[in-house]
């Protein structure tokens, strides 16, 4: 399955997370740029985090950051 700009984009925010604590969150601000906005966006949409700009993960965005965070990990090392 290719990962379209979109996904990349949402990646991008998803791994920007902090997993060392669920009351550390993110804001996109509009200066950001248009991909970045909408990204933040969709993941609001899918309900991954708390607020349209970011905010904090929601559960179920916790588990697609610590698993967007372990594979950065795995890619950079290889």
């Amino acid at each position: 399955m290719p990962i379209n700009t979109e996904t990349n984009e949402e990646l991008k925010i998803l791994v920007l997370y902090t997993l060392a604590s669920v009351h550390e969150g993110l804001k996109v601000h509009s200066d950001a740029g248009d991909e970045k906005v909408a990204a933040a966006k969709r993941l609001y949409d899918k309900g991954l985090v708390t607020q349209p700009d970011g905010g904090y993960l929601t559960n179920l965005g916790r588990e697609a950051a610590e698993h967007a965070h372990k594979l950065m990990g795995i890619l950079q090392s290889v």
